[in-house]
């Protein structure tokens, strides 16, 4: 037996919040904010602080003068090359930077008292990242990491229908892009997936398993890891950015359950066990599909920001989520790279 429905967009926050400074909530203020870093993906991140009512970008940076005054007329604000400049004049920023500059970037604006998104992966190393969640926590400062994938409506589903995964599969296929070379295909990629996993799994990592070559950069552009549980739970991941066919997918099996998931399409699919039997010891498979309609990830990426700075309450996804999905991405890159060439 088969159903599908149409969804609409889902506003519900990527699994749970909880209040952490104890401090007045500030809903009646409208937040300074400014973005660091305005090339393809800090772009989108001005124009949606520029378009929400509880913002106000104040200014743009990133030290291609060009691109900076460009997406600041876009956006109707100014445009520094020194995000220095910013520091003790905005409440909020987005750091959307190269990777190897995120934790230089998010100390300085952490340690002027300023609330930060900060863009995935987290930092290059566990020790920086600790460094970070310390740094916000003792300024009782929101640290949001931009793990975008938690914001897909056909995720965000997912509560509810997951019981105890026993098995994981997933692909994230995507064609060369150079904007993400500066890492491997295990910190561009495969760490969304990571994110995901663990934050349904919700147990240690006992075991890694790893392959993976270079094709097209001096990194590892297609890995394979299979991450075992101490609960038992198996994930084989699959990442590649060479590769003609996009794909985002991720299979969940458990008892009496499968669940797929379409990332790209936003498609949910669960199929489960019937109560009654087609034939003896054969049992009926119900099956529904559910199609979301398509949001804006980013915005309710940024919008769950300032609602968490707002109401004082964690982030969606806070630094110690980053910090997990980091933590297992520099493990598996770390396999890869004591494997024989």
């Amino acid at each position: 037996m088969r159903r599908r429905e149409h969804c609409g967009a889902r506003q519900r926050t990527p699994f749970s919040q909880t209040r952490i400074h104890g401090k007045p909530s500030i809903l009646s203020e409208t937040l300074k904010t400014a973005v660091i870093g305005v090339g393809y993906l800090g772009r989108f991140h001005a124009q949606k602080y520029a378009a929400l009512p509880e913002a106000e970008l104040v200014a743009v940076a990133d030290p291609n003068r060009g691109q900076a005054e460009r997406v600041a007329e876009e956006c109707g604000t100014r445009a520094v090359t020194d995000y220095r400049e910013l520091l003790g004049a905005v409440d909020a920023v987005s750091v959307v930077v190269p990777t190897q500059l995120h934790h230089a970037v998010a100390r300085d604006c952490l340690s002027h008292g300023i609330h930060v998104m900060l863009e995935k992966p987290m930092t290059t190393t566990v020790a920086e990242a600790d460094e970070l969640i310390a740094l916000a926590r003792e300024r009782n400062l929101v640290l949001q990491i931009g793990h975008l994938e938690r914001f897909n409506a056909a995720v965000l589903a997912l509560n509810g229908v997951l019981d105890t995964p026993r098995f994981i599969e997933s692909h994230r296929l995507a064609a060369f892009n150079p904007r993400g070379a500066d890492v491997n295909v295990v910190l561009d990629l495969m760490i969304h997936d990571i994110d995901i996993i663990q934050t349904l799994v919700r147990s240690p990592i006992d075991k890694i398993d790893a392959n993976g070559v270079s094709v097209l950069t001096a990194e590892i552009d297609i890995a394979n890891a299979r991450l075992h549980f101490e609960n038992g739970c198996v994930a084989n991941v699959t990442a590649s950015r060479v590769s003609m066919k996009p794909q985002r997918k991720m299979r969940v099996f458990q008892n009496d359950a499968y669940i797929s998931i379409d990332f790209q399409d936003k498609i949910l699919s669960v199929h489960r066990k019937g109560e009654r039997e087609i034939f003896p010891g054969i049992p009926e498979i119900t099956s529904q599909e559910s199609l979301f309609e398509s949001s804006d990830a980013i915005r309710d990426e940024i919008a769950a920001f300032l609602d968490a700075i707002r109401r004082d309450i964690s982030p969606p996804v806070t630094g110690e989520d980053g910090r997990l999905a980091l933590q297992t991405a520099i493990r598996i890159s770390e396999l890869l790279a004591s494997a024989p060439s």
